[in-house]
Formats: C-alpha cells, sequence, structure tokens
C-alpha cells in the first residue's frame, strides 16, 4: 500500500479518510430556549492528524464530537466522511469517552474482542487480535481479568485497544483523561502519543487543558464561547515524530504555544453553561 503526506508530514495510507464539516451549526430548543450551540462551522481534518479541540466548557467541543460520532444530526451543514456523508454511528469512527463504559462481567480480552465478536470474527482470529492491542496499550498481562479489577488509567488503555480492535479510521476521544489523578493523566498522554504514532489513526481529542493540548496534538484548535466557533487553528511547532516528554514542557516553543492557546481562549471571555 502507498502512503501520502498529511500536513504534519506524517506518512499515513493511501485512502484513509478524510473528514470535512461544511457549514455545521446545532440549535437546542426552541423560541425562548433556543440556545445555539455550535455556530456554523466549516473544517476538514486531514487523515493521520491528532487534532485537540480545546476551550472553555460551554464552547460547543463535545457538541461537536457528538455530531462527528453520528450520534448529533446538526441542525445545519454536512459532515462528510471519505466523501460519504455521516448519517449516524459507524465502525469508521470509534470513540473513547471520559469514563470507560466496559462490561464488568466480561474480561479484559472479551471486552476487547466484543466488536469483531459482533462481527462475526472466528475466534481465534478475534483473540489474537485482542491480545495484540492489548500488547500495544500494555494490558496483556491483564487480559484474563475482569475490568473492574482494573485502576481507572488501566480501564482507559482498555477502551483504547476496544476502540482500536474495531479498526476505525477516526478515534473520538471526548476529555478522556480528564477525571484521572495528573500522574496517571500525563502518563497516558504519553501513551496516546505513542499509540498514534504506531497505529497511523486519526485521532481528534477534545480537552478543556491548554497544557493537555498543547502537548498532545499536530494541530490545535481553539473554539469559542456559545455559540461555539473556530477562533484559533494552528500546527504545532514540533515535528510529528518529534519524541515527547515531560522535557517538551520546559521547551520555549511549548510554553509559547501554551500561552498562545490560553490567550485566545481568555480573549473570547468565559461562558457559564457545560457543553
Amino acid at each position: 500500500m502507498g502512503i501520502v503526506a498529511t500536513r504534519s508530514s506524517r506518512a499515513v495510507p493511501v485512502g484513509a479518510s478524510r473528514l470535512a464539516l461544511r457549514g455545521v451549526g446545532q440549535v437546542f430548543g426552541e423560541d425562548d430556549r433556543r440556545v445555539e450551540a455550535l455556530a456554523p462551522t466549516d473544517l476538514d481534518i486531514e487523515p493521520g492528524e491528532l487534532v485537540c479541540l480545546v476551550g472553555p466548557s460551554g464552547c460547543g467541543k463535545t457538541t461537536l464530537l457528538r455530531i462527528l460520532a453520528g450520534f448529533l444530526t446538526p441542525t445545519s451543514g454536512t459532515v462528510t466522511l471519505a466523501d460519504q456523508p455521516v448519517t449516524g454511528p459507524g465502525p469508521d469512527r470509534g470513540v473513547v469517552f471520559q469514563q470507560p463504559n466496559l462490561y464488568p462481567w466480561l474480561s479484559v480480552r472479551a471486552n476487547v474482542a466484543f466488536g469483531p465478536r459482533m462481527r462475526h470474527v472466528r475466534r481465534e482470529q478475534r483473540r489474537a487480535d485482542a491480545d495484540r492491542w492489548l500488547d500495544l496499550v500494555g494490558l496483556l498481562e491483564f487480559a484474563g481479568h475482569k475490568t473492574y479489577e482494573l485502576s481507572g488509567g488501566m480501564q482507559q488503555r482498555c477502551q483504547i485497544a476496544r476502540v482500536l480492535a474495531n479498526d476505525p479510521a477516526i478515534m473520538l476521544m471526548d476529555e478522556p483523561f480528564g477525571a484521572l489523578d495528573a500522574v496517571t493523566r500525563e502518563r497516558l498522554q504519553l501513551e496516546l502519543r505513542r499509540i498514534w504514532a504506531e497505529t497511523g489513526r486519526t485521532v481528534v481529542f477534545i480537552t478543556h487543558s491548554v497544557d493537555e493540548a498543547a502537548f498532545l496534538g499536530t494541530r490545535l484548535i481553539v473554539m469559542s464561547a456559545r455559540p461555539g466557533r473556530v477562533v484559533l487553528d494552528v500546527p504545532t511547532p514540533f515535528a510529528a515524530d518529534e519524541v515527547r516528554d515531560r522535557s517538551l514542557r520546559s521547551d520555549p516553543r511549548f510554553t509559547d504555544l501554551r500561552d498562545q492557546l490560553a490567550a485566545a481562549i481568555e480573549a473570547d471571555g468565559p461562558t457559564e453553561d457545560e457543553d
């Protein structure tokens, strides 16, 4: 299979899916209860990017992710993936939620193999594939455990492995590390960068942390207070394959980028309601 280069100069498979939004907006309620959550938005997400969307609570970033996932039909505009309209959830988009939605009665391996099982993949194949993804996220030795025996960070890694086992073109991540302690959160940020580098998946990552966005992303998008709109869209100053570890946070490029994101959010003003 051939390769093409994205704007981040990272090689990804030919035929990988481009996500395009045209005039996508979202309104909830009617009359005096009408709330415009998301202003009409145009956005292209290229194959192989790790895009971080950051903004204050209530800015519409989670609404946007739900639209991308197909959980929510936009009031206006269109979403296409590989030039095909997005009209609902699909296996080409995998969602990692803030709270792991694992099945506690199944083993870690069975959770990861659940999607392939529903697609009637042969038992031997789905077990081998599950173990491959568990090995990638560092959980192979826990394959036989129940998910409630895992720590919060390990459950999130299991959730990521389960999404990857369905072979989606795009991973949509809704503040997946937000409920974790600072040490575990930093460790999983490093894990996500490694997994992204090894799999070539397109990732859309929602966060309210400018530090997390600046550390993770190859491209950073800042959304305004409601109605949400894009107020900043910039590539990171780091090469896509540049090793990221704790030392990056003391790099002047990192601190400048983090300050740029924070300034864009502060310039637009706060909002009170949640997404």
